[in-house]
């Protein structure tokens, strides 16, 4: 660890930056689950990983280097063999004038800092390095996934060696697919059987991404090590079938370096014309912070949804389309929920993560567990929140109001466009207007957009076909025009050029962009008359309701996503 605990708590708790009470539940929990401090308080949400960063820096007297806003010259990192990195827990970034930058879990070690610079020749810069950013910039010393496979595949290639080499062999590639889907922040991972090939295909931050080809030969023995590992039928080769396994990420190409925390895997195999289509979903809560702000939730979005959840009752809510994050924020919002004093129960399919102090209950169709029957139980386990995975039938809608109506706090997801037409569907699933009214508290519509790379963002005027297509549409032209810019001339966005930390795509990570609609009077009168979407659209921009192409815009005039981006995420 790269500060004492005592001084850390001194550092975070007496300035104010971290709650005394929280800082004693991380220090609780890292110890019975033997992880270091600083990640628990970081994963839990106590603090940002930045803000953490700098103040440890701050303590130290020296600098704090932040690899989203560093750049790593390859040629000076490989002056520094893997090995002696490791071992010293620090990573070369770059040359500045005065000389070497080194990024330092310890930067007050003076043998390190003395062994770098013999080695080098040239002064160096010592600051300190988040532990997480060490992992990420130590993953530039692996050959690469398709190096690394290629050598598994060459083994393969000879016939001669022994059925448990050739076994091992294929356990690798599998386990490399894993290892590299979860460092480059997957989220699924496509294994795809072709006429004469397998295609490799990861996605990350929404987009698909063609990683590598396999002969034909390696994708059946691939598949047989999935369906082993997801404990499925390996004779089975004709119906789909679905299962589930864990892996232990490595971070340092070193086993003995492996994550405390597992990564559970969703498997879905699916018959096709060539043979065998294997999806591998990656869940895991390593490094994913379930906090309302860092989603994308602006200040006084937030200080809304906070005021919402805390209702003792009535209803929340989250719509958008598969993968807009729907999830991920409903386990936010439990997060600030879950507390001694009040019983929280769920019911979701699947559960994607395990919440300490939280009953979780999976849906399974083979017993008969349905939304419809799970919630009708858990009503009868005395809750004081209910947590409904998805409403996807008027059964389950009609429990869920029913339940808000007598003094549950219900949280749920709904499948709608955007908030204004989440309200008309409950309407069509058979619940009564007044029901509606009564217990809807609020409607949050997302979606998900990728960021800018912060190492290649660069700022850019507006093209002659950018300026057009604004011009075009009314809504953006408007939304422009409020903020200054009647002369798009003088509008200056943002783009990534494409860097090797992006792969070359101008985009790193994703973030959410919202439309927060509360139940105020107008809305609930346009509601009860059975009003269309896009009247209850209209007053809802009345009260001062920001639309998700507003926050969207909003984020791309402040560098942090495109315009290209948001259009391509709502227009489509």
């Amino acid at each position: 660890m790269a500060i004492g605990k005592d001084a850390l708590k001194m550092l975070l708790v007496t300035p104010g930056h971290v709650e005394d009470r929280d800082f004693d539940r991380a220090a609780e929990l890292a110890q019975s689950e033997n992880k270091d401090i600083e990640d628990v308080l970081i994963q839990e949400g106590f603090i940002q990983e930045n803000q953490m960063g700098q103040l440890v820096a701050e303590s130290k007297g020296v600098p704090f280097f932040d690899l989203k806003r560093e750049r790593i010259d390859e040629t000076l990192l490989l002056k520094i063999p893997e090995l002696m990195a490791r071992a010293n827990a620090l990573v070369i970034l770059g040359r500045s004038q005065n000389g070497i930058k080194v990024g330092m879990r310890d930067p007050e070690s003076l043998r390190a800092r003395h062994l770098i610079e013999k080695r080098l020749g040239e002064p160096l810069i010592a600051g300190y390095i988040t532990k997480s950013d060490l992992e990420k910039a130590l993953g530039r010393y692996r050959l690469g996934l398709r190096g690394e496979v290629q050598r598994a595949l060459e083994q393969l290639a000879n016939r001669s060696i022994p059925a448990h080499e050739r076994d091992n062999a294929i356990t690798q590639i599998v386990d490399l697919l894993l290892q590299y889907g979860y460092q480059n922040g997957a989220s699924d991972i496509h294994i795809e059987p072709y006429v004469k090939k397998v295609g490799i295909r990861f996605r990350i931050d929404g987009v698909m991404h063609d990683v590598l080809e396999m002969p034909k030969e390696i994708g059946e023995p691939s598949i047989t090590r999935i369906k082993i590992l997801a404990h499925l039928r390996t004779d089975e080769h004709r119906a789909a079938q679905d299962g589930k396994f864990r892996f232990s990420p490595v971070f340092y190409g070193d086993r003995v370096s492996a994550s405390n925390s597992q990564v559970d895997v969703r498997v879905s195999i699916v018959p096709v014309t060539q043979g065998e289509n294997a999806v591998l979903r990656l869940l895991s809560a390593h490094g994913r912070q379930f906090d309302l702000f860092a989603l994308g939730l602006g200040e006084k979005d937030l200080e809304r949804v906070r005021k919402a959840i805390r209702n003792p009752h009535g209803m929340i809510l989250v719509t958008g389309p598969t993968g807009s994050g729907k999830t991920t924020t409903l386990y936010a919002v439990l997060k600030i929920l879950n507390q001694r004093e009040v019983h929280i129960s769920t019911i979701e399919d699947p559960v994607e993560y395990d919440i300490e102090g939280v009953s979780q209950i999976q849906v399974n169709p083979k017993t008969n567990l349905t939304f419809a029957k799970g919630l009708r139980a858990i009503v009868r386990q005395d809750p004081d929140i209910i947590m409904i995975g998805e409403i996807r039938d008027e059964e389950t809608a009609n429990i869920a109001v029913n339940s808000a109506m007598t003094g549950h706090l219900v949280l749920s997801t709904l499948h709608a466009n955007d908030t204004a037409t989440t309200l008309p569907r409950l309407l069509e699933m058979g619940v009564d207007p007044f029901l509606v009214t009564s217990t809807v508290n609020m409607v949050i519509a997302q979606r998900l957009v990728r960021k800018i790379c912060e190492q290649c963002r660069a700022s850019a005027s507006l093209s002659v076909q950018e300026k057009r297509f604004i011009m075009q549409e009314q809504e953006i032209e408007d939304f422009f025009k409020s903020k200054g810019y009647e002369n798009l001339s003088k509008l200056i966005v943002f783009r990534g050029i494409g860097c090797e930390v992006c792969g070359n795509t101008g985009y790193a990570g994703r973030i959410g962009i919202f439309e927060i609609l509360e139940m105020r009077e107008e809305v609930k009168k346009l509601i009860l008359k059975q009003s269309s979407s896009d009247e209850i659209m209209a007053q809802a921009k009345k009260d001062g309701m920001q639309t998700m192409l507003e926050d969207g815009l909003g984020k791309a005039m402040e560098g942090i996503t495109t315009i290209e981006e948001v259009l391509r995420v709502i227009k489509t």
